[in-house]
């Protein structure tokens, strides 16, 4: 998902071509989808991101630009299930990290999770949380979704889940896990 306004970083460009340590995000995103065992991959664009539908690489769906669960079901209705969905604004991601949120589908839609705990103690933004294993959940931009009428929520320690970019802190944030080494 790449056809975002991006307004919360308060920038002059497309969220999705924010660089973080001098790479765009959606190329960040497209770059761990690659590496993991997920056989085809769409960048789900709008008329808000022209300029990151041009620099895509991957076969484009573009959607109304209604907002992210609208064009998400715009994008859902034109490819089979089960789907894995990613925001292009997790720049920690790795192939390995979307493989273990793939070995954790049982069959129904599931929301991957990261502790709200974790996302503070990182020092990004926490947006949404929900209740869950205890304690405050946040979702981290990744999903699978499936057909039927399940849905459940899977809890991930990892901080390559939990750094999404929504704020300037939070790019600030994820440059410093990648220059540390913390996260590769």
């Amino acid at each position: 998902m790449c056809g975002g306004r991006g307004t919360r970083l308060g920038l002059d460009r497309e969220k999705p071509l924010v660089e973080i340590d001098g790479r765009p995000l959606v190329d960040r995103v497209a770059a761990a989808l690659a590496a993991s065992s997920i056989a085809r991959s769409y960048a789900v664009t709008s008329p808000h991101a022209p300029e990151t539908r041009k620099h895509v690489s991957l076969p484009t769906i573009d959607a109304p630009g209604d907002g992210y669960v609208s064009d998400l079901q715009y994008a859902l209705e034109r490819i089979d299930s089960p789907v894995v969905t990613v925001t292009a604004d997790l720049p920690l991601l790795t192939g390995a990290t979307i493989d273990a949120v793939v070995d954790s589908f049982e069959g129904n839609s599931m929301t991957a999770c990261v502790p709200a705990d974790l996302k503070r103690r990182l020092g990004v933004r926490v947006d949404t949380t929900m209740p869950g294993d205890g304690q405050q959940l946040a979702p981290t931009g990744v999903n699978v979704i499936a057909a039927g009428d399940g849905d459940r929520q899977v809890v991930f320690e990892d901080p390559r889940l939990a750094v999404n970019v929504n704020y300037p802190r939070d790019a600030l944030v994820a440059e410093a896990l990648l220059r540390s080494g913390v996260v590769r």
